[in-house]
């Protein structure tokens, strides 16, 4: 039987749990451009209240995105290990031998070094979210929860030929996505108060800013799925250019494909378009959340508009954009987060390359709602 006691962090008799803890942070911030070049530089512009509890919160999703991605085995098999890792996450299974447990269960050969020594080290990443102010520490369980029993869900359904339709591309989307920019908009109307009052708008606004980025990884990453067997993409949007996703047929040269994905490129423009909205929702007053925000938005926006332009491509490395690219994007922002005239046609020059808007609600599945301070 697992136990569900954790000693509190101001009550461990001696006060190690303290340094212990900064350890842990302190690991975190090492591994972090490891598992994520683009998280890496975006997370630590954030206020420095905020930077720990955020790195935490991806490393986390990270952890479920390597048992979704490399962990060998059928859904069943995966399933389980997603519900063991929501036990440890509430405490209720000892970490460290389930992260070394979960650790020897993936390929060596396949699985990147970096994610595989995350694994192994779960339980130093969620020492630091056991020691977390209670209501972030709420927001960033719910979103590892709903994540790993989304991921657990679709792995059960996935298919070579991609989803049923976008309406289950939406679900996916929300499930991995959309729910870590509820959790973000919860973390930022907690720290920020002027952010708090227009928190219901941001709260509608995160859901599309998620999905964007989301989309933006599924197109890019459409190739390296399909060498696992799986796609992400909605059936019902393709077969409406004309390409019905047969799993064996050569997608990259079907023009009808390429049809297809600029159709998804508009509705990720769309969706792009309400998270940039939720940038100016962002007081100028709070630079470093800006930054974080246009950072993650710009880089999808380029590489969405390398993929409208080369939907034939084979490899990613084909429409990713140079890290040139990202430090001119990086050099220019210091001067855009408090002129919201000059980051509007900044965004626009941004966007000048991808194709007009296809507007879809956002998904919001009645999920308990999103756990709040």
């Amino acid at each position: 039987m697992y136990s569900s006691h954790t000693v509190p962090l101001n009550q461990h008799p001696d006060g190690g749990w303290t340094h212990q803890v900064q350890a842990d942070k302190a690991y975190q911030d090492s591994v972090l451009p490891g598992v994520s070049r683009t998280f890496a530089l975006t997370i630590p512009q954030l206020p420095e209240y905020l930077r720990g509890t955020v790195t935490n919160a991806y490393l986390l999703c990270r952890i479920a995105d390597t048992i979704e991605d490399h962990l060998p085995g059928d859904s069943v098999a995966k399933a389980e290990w997603f519900k063991r890792l929501d036990i440890a996450l509430r405490g209720q299974e000892p970490a460290e031998p389930f992260g070394r447990e979960l650790a020897r269960m993936f390929p060596r050969q396949s699985t990147p070094r970096t994610e595989l020594e995350l694994v192994r080290n779960t339980h130093r990443v969620l020492r630091v979210t056991r020691a977390l102010p209670a209501w972030q520490r709420r927001s960033v369980v719910r979103c590892v929860r709903v994540l790993a029993e989304g991921m657990a869900r679709f792995q059960a359904n996935k298919r070579p030929d991609g989803l049923a339709d976008i309406t289950a591309f939406d679900d996916y989307c929300y499930h991995v996505a959309g729910v870590v920019g509820e959790m973000l908009t919860v973390l930022f109307c907690g720290y920020s108060t002027a952010m708090g009052r227009h928190r219901q708008e941001l709260m509608r606004l995160s859901l599309s800013f998620g999905q964007a980025l989301q989309m933006t990884n599924i197109l890019k990453d459409v190739w390296n799925d399909r060498e696992r067997g799986v796609c992400w993409l909605p059936r019902d949007i393709f077969a409406g250019a004309g390409c019905p996703l047969d799993a064996d047929a050569d997608w990259a040269g079907d023009p009808r494909f390429h049809e297809g994905m600029r159709r998804m490129v508009a509705i990720a423009r769309g969706h792009l378009d309400r998270g940039f909205e939720y940038v100016l929702q962002i007081p100028v007053s709070e630079p470093g959340i800006r930054r974080f925000c246009i950072w993650a938005l710009g880089m999808a926006a380029l590489t969405l508009g390398n993929i409208h332009r080369h939907p034939q491509f084979r490899d990613p490395a084909e429409i990713k954009i140079s890290r040139r690219t990202v430090r001119g994007l990086m050099t220019i922002t210091p001067a855009l987060v408090r002129r919201d005239w000059l980051l509007k046609a900044s965004y626009a020059a941004a966007t000048r390359r991808l194709p007009p808007a296809d507007v879809r609600p956002a998904h919001n599945p009645a999920h308990g709602g999103p756990a709040g301070r």
